[in-house]
């Protein structure tokens, strides 16, 4: 088989893939999940806005607050499978998809969609491991990942690469919320009428809130690699501690939290509109 037919067949199998109506089911279930890990995470930055700091304002955080509810380790079991259907989804995408696009951006588009698979594939196993009683309490392991690379050879510098790249996600997300890009990933119906610029707002709030949250957990990768201190880097949580500390970081941190929430409800309305 020559370079023409297995590029031919590649196409033939991306196309396949593309039309698949069970893999359609499977990736709407993922963004519901994705939605509620979001509303969760929401909710509880809002309680720690409040005085309320007793959960962890992360993923993992959030599903072990989700394991607590009634129904909880079913939803959890729910939530860890559609991640994995997320992850499915994107390492097709990685390996078939971007087909309209050419050259070095198709690569790039490729590598993004393995960087969501392994978000999502964390996320999902976080979820299953709580659900079957191995999880932990919802803490970040930002800590020990750092210590581990400052450990390294040239250990600072790769601390640093780490959060300008979580800046660069976050740069991303900003981009994204103010230019509507994601409009791409809704089908027409989701874009037009009262409902779609409903959606369109959810979306351009939703992003924009996540970068910002982002940005901060960057940047505090990017202080601990000037400090040598990992105890200076921090996930989602810490960095939504970090924001609560400045001044007015309460009412900021509220509305950290209103926007994760809409980024929840644009998941909802990505999942109903699924547009791959």
């Amino acid at each position: 088989m020559n370079a023409g037919q297995v590029s031919a067949k590649a196409d033939q199998l991306g196309r396949k893939a593309d039309d698949s109506d069970v893999l359609d089911h499977a990736v709407r279930v993922g963004l519901v999940a994705y939605g509620t890990v979001h509303l969760l995470i929401a909710w509880l930055a809002a309680q720690l806005a409040l005085g309320d700091g007793a959960g962890s304002a992360s993923g993992s955080g959030a599903l072990s607050e989700l394991a607590q509810k009634p129904f909880g380790l079913v939803l959890l079991w729910i939530v860890g499978l559609g991640f994995y259907a997320l992850v499915a989804w994107q390492l097709i995408e990685a390996a078939l998809g971007h087909r309209d696009e050419d050259g070095a951006k198709r690569l790039f588009y490729r590598a993004k969609s393995v960087g969501k698979a392994i978000i999502y594939g964390v996320l999902g196993t976080s979820a299953l491991k709580i659900a079957i009683g191995s999880g932990g309490a919802g803490g970040d392991d930002t800590d020990t990942l750092t210590s581990r690379l400052m450990a390294m050879p040239f250990g600072s510098w790769l601390v640093a690469a780490v959060g300008v790249g979580v800046l660069v996600v976050a740069g991303a997300h900003v981009y994204k919320g103010f230019t509507e890009d994601f409009r791409d990933e809704l089908k027409v119906k989701g874009q037009t009428g009262n409902s779609g610029r409903l959606y369109r707002g959810l979306g351009r709030v939703g992003y924009v809130a996540k970068g910002a949250a982002l940005a901060v957990v960057g940047g505090l990768f990017v202080y601990a690699a000037w400090t040598h201190d990992p105890e200076d880097s921090g996930g989602l949580d810490q960095a939504l501690k970090t924001v609560l500390e400045q001044p007015f970081g309460a009412p900021l941190l509220l509305l950290i939290a209103a926007g994760l929430a809409c980024y929840g409800l644009f998941c909802f309305a990505w999942a109903r509109h699924l547009d791959r």
